[in-house]
Formats: C-alpha cells, sequence, structure tokens
C-alpha cells in the first residue's frame, strides 16, 4: 500500500492532473489485478449476507416504497443491454440499472444488518454490490468480472474510511460510497482511467450531505441514503461513458469537498492506496453483524448477554455506565444528546441507534431479533423503560484509542460495563469485539453466512428458491457472461402482498 497525502489546493496553485486523489482512485480501478482466492470467497459471503438481509426487509415498507419505484421505470430488453433485476420479483421483471440498484440497496440497508468497517470513518462497505450488481446484469458481465469489480469497491470505501474523516464535519459516510462504487463499476467495465476519474468526481460531488440523516428522529431516509449514492454512481459512470466531465479537483480544489465540506484550507489527509500491481485485499479488514443493530452495539448486545446470569434480577440494577470510545459514547450513547435515544415511542430507525435501549433488551432477554426486539410492544414495556433510563455510556481514552488502532488484534469496538445494584454491589465485565468478529469468540464464516441467509429468509423465500440462489451464489465466478440474473431471488406473490399498501407517487 502506498499513503497518500492529499489537502486542498488554492485555485492560482500548480497541481498537475496526475496528482489528483481521484487519478489516484481511477489508476487503482482501471488496474485489472487478479483477485486472491481469500478475498473471492469472502465477496461471496458478503453476497450471501446482502441477500439474506434484503429477503428479511423486503415486506417493509421503505422497501416497498423502492420497489414501487423502481418497477415504473421497466426496461425493454435490446442488443447489449438487458435492465436488471429487483429482489423478490420474477427474473424476467427488468427495470432501468440504476433504479435496480435503488430498490435493492434500499432492501440491503434497511435493517442495519450487513456488513461494516470502522476507521476514522464509519461505512457499510456491502452498500458496493447493489449498484455493481445491477450494472453487471444490465450489461451482460460475467461473475468473475462482477467479483473484481466488487473487490475493488471494497477496496476504496474501506481506503477513504481509513484515510477521511467526514463525520468530524458533520458530513454522512455515504459520501465515501458514491466514488467507490463508481470505481467498482469502472474495474467491472474495464474502463480508462479518465473516464472513472470523471465518474469519481460526479458521484462525490452529487453525494455529499450532512449527517443528520443518523442524528435525532432517524427517518427511513437512513435506508434510502447509500442507495441514492449507489444510484448517483451508476449515472454518473453513464455521464462519463458519454463524454461529461466532473468538477475538477474534487476533493483538493479551493473550492472543494476538503476546503469546503471537511477540515479546510489546512487540513491534511492521509490515503492508503494499493500500488500498481498489489491485490485489492481491503475487504479481508471488514466484518458482518449477527445482530440487526448499528455495529458499535454488536459487542455490548453479547457483553449483556453474558453478564445476565451474574446480574440476576434486571429489576435490582440501581445504574448502568457503559465505557466505550467516543465514536460509540457520541453516536449511539448519551453522549450525542439525543432524547429520542430514551423515547419509548421512537421508531426503529432511531432505536437501533440507542445503545443504553438496546444493552437494556439484550439484558433482559438474552437474546436480540430484528423485528421482535424492535416491536413497539418490547420497547414500551414499563420494565424495560425503567431500566433503559439507568442506563448511560462515557468516553474512555483507552477504547477510543484502540477503536483508531491500526493493529487488528489492537482494533476495539467495544465496552466495559459497570452495573450497580440497589445493594450496593458493583459487576464490571467487559467485551473488546462482538462474538462474529473475525478474533471474537465465534467468528463468521461460510457456515454462519448460510445459516443466517436461512434464518433471515424463513417465510420468505421457499425452500427450493433457497438452495437455488444459495448454490448460483458459491458459483458466483463460474457463472458466465449473462447469468448474472441467476443472484436474484424471488417470492410468490403471496409473501409480497403482505406488503403495506403504499401511496401513489409521481411515477
Amino acid at each position: 500500500m502506498k499513503t497518500h497525502i492529499v489537502r486542498a489546493r488554492c485555485a492560482a496553485e500548480e497541481f498537475p492532473r496526475s496528482e489528483h486523489l481521484a487519478t489516484k482512485i481511477a489508476e487503482v480501478a482501471a488496474d485489472q489485478v487478479e483477485v486472491t482466492t481469500e478475498v473471492g470467497a469472502m465477496i461471496i459471503d458478503r453476497i450471501i449476507d446482502n441477500a439474506a438481509v434484503a429477503a428479511a426487509s423486503l415486506t417493509r415498507r421503505p422497501v416497498t416504497a423502492a420497489r414501487a419505484q423502481a418497477t415504473a421505470q421497466p426496461y425493454r430488453p435490446r442488443t447489449g443491454r438487458r435492465g436488471a433485476t429487483v429482489f423478490g420479483l420474477p427474473v424476467g421483471q427488468r427495470v432501468s440499472p440504476e433504479w435496480a440498484a435503488w430498490a435493492n440497496g434500499v432492501a440491503v440497508r434497511e435493517l442495519d444488518f450487513h456488513d461494516t468497517f470502522l476507521a476514522a470513518e464509519y461505512s457499510h462497505p456491502g452498500d458496493n454490490i447493489p449498484p455493481i450488481l445491477a450494472v453487471a446484469q444490465h450489461l451482460g458481465r460475467s461473475g468473475a468480472e462482477l467479483i473484481r469489480g466488487l473487490a475493488t469497491g471494497y477496496e476504496i470505501q474501506i481506503d477513504l474510511a481509513r484515510g477521511i474523516c467526514l463525520h468530524e464535519h458533520k458530513i454522512d459516510h455515504v459520501a465515501h460510497l458514491g466514488p467507490s462504487a463508481a470505481a467498482g463499476i469502472g474495474t467491472l467495465l474495464g474502463l480508462g482511467t479518465e473516464t472513472i476519474y470523471q465518474a469519481l468526481g460526479q458521484a462525490l460531488h452529487t453525494t455529499t450531505a450532512t449527517r443528520q440523516s443518523r442524528k435525532g428522529e432517524i427517518s427511513s431516509w437512513k435506508a434510502y441514503a447509500p442507495a441514492f449514492a449507489g444510484k448517483m454512481a451508476v449515472e454518473a459512470v453513464d455521464r462519463a461513458l458519454r463524454g461529461e466531465g466532473a468538477p475538477a479537483p474534487i476533493w483538493e480544489g479551493a473550492d472543494g469537498v476538503i476546503a469546503r465540506l471537511l477540515g479546510g484550507p489546512d487540513a491534511e489527509y492521509r490515503v492508503p492506496l494499493p500500488r500498481p500491481g498489489e491485490a485489492k485485499r481491503a475487504i479481508l479488514d471488514s466484518y458482518t453483524k449477527e445482530h440487526s443493530a448499528e455495529y458499535q452495539s454488536q459487542a455490548p448486545i453479547d457483553l449483556a448477554r453474558r453478564m445476565r446470569a451474574r446480574i440476576g434480577d434486571p429489576a435490582q440494577i440501581a445504574s448502568i455506565v457503559l465505557h466505550t470510545s467516543h465514536h460509540t459514547h457520541v453516536v449511539i450513547g448519551t453522549g450525542s444528546g439525543d432524547p429520542q435515544k430514551f423515547d419509548p415511542h421512537a421508531g426503529r430507525e432511531t432505536l437501533d441507534h440507542s445503545l443504553p435501549y438496546i444493552f437494556a433488551v439484550a439484558l433482559q432477554d438474552g437474546t436480540w431479533h430484528h423485528e421482535r426486539s424492535y416491536a413497539p410492544e418490547r420497547a414500551r414495556r414499563p420494565d424495560t423503560v425503567a431500566l433503559w433510563r439507568k442506563i448511560s455510556t462515557t468516553e474512555d481514552p483507552e477504547w477510543t484509542r484502540r477503536y483508531h488502532a491500526t493493529d487488528p488484534g489492537e482494533k476495539a469496538f467495544g465496552a466495559r460495563a459497570v452495573v450497580t445494584l440497589a445493594s450496593g454491589e458493583t459487576i464490571v465485565d467487559e467485551l473488546a469485539v462482538a462474538d462474529a468478529h473475525p478474533l471474537g469468540a465465534r467468528p463468521f464464516g461460510r457456515a454462519q453466512y448460510i445459516a443466517k441467509f436461512r434464518t433471515l429468509a424463513e417465510g420468505v423465500l421457499d425452500e427450493a428458491e433457497q438452495e437455488r440462489f444459495l448454490d448460483a451464489a458459491q458459483r458466483t465466478p463460474e457463472l458466465a457472461a449473462g447469468e448474472l440474473d441467476q443472484l436474484n431471488f424471488t417470492v410468490s406473490d403471496e409473501v409480497l402482498t403482505r406488503a403495506p399498501r403504499i401511496a401513489e407517487g409521481i411515477f
């Protein structure tokens, strides 16, 4: 890896195109290096993971609305252009690829239950899969080409997350997704550096937005934001292929992203990228979720389950303080200052960003479920509300240091729980990483991804369709050109009738 120093440049400063970060990223995307066996296997795992959470969310309102918008954009196949599939719908029902990226992106993200990478910035790199797969289906590409494109998408998003912090300046993390998806599509299609450069600039310019989507009263836009970024990436590549350009230099310009949205004219960022010919391995540093909740609550959920026996009756608890990292404290903890995080009438999107709520329910139930743990009647239970309001978080510098550690053995997203009982007795325990983390007690492997898929697809996909999809996904590298529609899944009309009725829109 080579670390690139990135900073804002004044308008009069000589700054050749070859030094732009967009050029460096475009060069990585245009480098058609082979995908290692280990990376290819992990990409298959994440294709399965995305499909699992999409199946579980298929009849939820935001996903239903996005699907309705997409199906209003049908695609009539023509030479070299096939359209793309939408989760749940028949393979023959094709829509324009940017709308497939939209609908499938919302389905993947709605439950906040797929993969994650945390460093200077947050990210869900699995968000790259819907737009890159949609373009691959539309243009009749092969499984091997898809895997190469996805390796790039993961690489660029994770490398940007390592080097450029967005949330510090209240910019949403999907600003790294637009460029990474555009880069991945560039690799998929074998595009040249210049075309990818222009697509990157357009994708970044159109996908920068504030973090209010994850603050206060969190709405369904939390699921739509990454789908929007993926849709914009598809459109950006389309325009770049037609010869249209982008604002430049997009990161470093005098009125560019760094100068006006991030650290300002004096800020300096260090972005690591693979050298020419170096394999793209960043996906191996990411991790998925065993529990449907914000990633920084994964280890606390496992910690709460572990502490139940020692604590006994939760009614005897006087207070719980979770000592954790700055990020966890201010994003999903009491350091956020959001009263909504203690509101029993808050929606799912808000509750899955409330560590006090999550810890309370996990402690009481000893488990976590993607639907039951968020049900209104569960959130409003009087004993839960009472316990919930006894829980607070505080920043511990050591947990913050470990959050930012570059050594995988040191990097941690956990907490130390200090539970004080009414008797005055104190019970203390801590957990650095979730059980499902690669360094956790029960790391996820192919068997766990398949089990997660079967669990979440139960009652949505019939058994034959589950087995067909799993077989196709595990053969992704062998799928020939035009066979990527096998990575879709279809459900019965009866399942789709469970979805809520959606009001008519413009389309």
